[in-house]
């Protein structure tokens, strides 16, 4: 497994100053949050995405990919009845694609619940098939530019939809795409009615991305969940990709969550081999 962290935890810190200090804390990954880059894609020069891209890799680090990836944008939904909107989404997971590739990075988390709850009047299985539409217009160019999307299932405090990573295979299922796969989090899968190592279990072949954290918001290890068993069970399925650090609240400071949370995994993958 190699070890990320999401930049937004840093809030408006210079790229090179917060990239740098996560460098020395042992991340080796970055994964960017299109909107600490620019209002949206669309907005990214070639310039810019060759900056942040050579800054990168100049710190010996690697890009993962994108997440929040409908976040603070504005015109976009998942799952409306609107076709008009769906196309525009569409295009905008496509442009999305795109400003993954450039920037080294080959991997989507499709999260965003603020754009994918039920609407009024929609049901689970009609946002299911406009979700599935929705994306199906970017899969082509996903494909082209070898990015995989990761569906992210969150609990029923983030939303309505997508809430288990069983209706998570269900929607790629439904895409039917080899770059369309399942994205796990910590977080999320305490809501579960099963355990979080049953679920990872369960999820095996289709786990593309995973996110530690906790319900309390922070880094893994800095609340109540046990993240021994759930590094196990990674292990266990043969996972080796990336594990990403992902909080909500950030009042520690991001060196003090990242130094934590480095701790609390590194730890959890050595018991994982004894």
């Amino acid at each position: 497994m190699k070890f990320a962290f999401c930049n937004e935890m840093f809030g408006d810190q210079p790229f090179v100053d917060a990239f740098r200090a996560a460098r020395a804390l042992g991340y080796t990954g970055i994964e960017i949050a299109p909107f600490t880059l620019a209002k949206d894609a669309y907005a990214v020069s070639p310039e810019q995405r060759a900056s942040v891209k050579q800054l990168i890799a100049d710190l010996g680090m690697e890009v993962v990919g994108l997440h929040w990836l409908l976040a603070k944008t504005e015109g976009y939904y998942l799952t409306t009845p609107d076709a008009e909107v769906r196309r525009r989404t569409g295009d905008y997971l496509a442009e999305l694609t795109n400003l993954c590739a450039d920037l080294g990075g080959n991997l989507m988390v499709l999260g965003s619940p603020v754009q994918r709850n039920l609407l009024p009047g929609v049901t689970h299985e009609q946002a299911m098939e406009f979700a599935a539409d929705t994306i199906r217009r970017a899969v082509p160019v996903m494909e082209e530019r070898g990015i995989t999307l990761a569906l992210e299932p969150l609990g029923p405090k983030e939303g309505n939809f997508l809430n288990t990573a069983a209706l998570g295979i269900e929607l790629a299922k439904m895409i039917d795409s080899p770059r369309v796969k399942l994205h796990l989090d910590i977080k999320a899968m305490s809501t579960e009615t099963i355990s979080i190592p049953e679920v990872i279990r369960q999820s095996a072949p289709w786990v593309a991305h995973f996110h530690a954290n906790d319900p309390n918001l922070l880094g893994p290890g800095m609340g109540e969940v046990d993240c021994a068993p759930i590094f196990a069970a990674l292990r266990e399925i043969g996972y080796d990709g990336w594990v990403s650090v992902e909080v909500f609240d950030y009042a520690p400071g991001p060196e003090r969550i990242l130094e934590e949370s480095m701790a609390c995994m590194r730890r959890c993958l050595q018991d994982s081999l004894s």
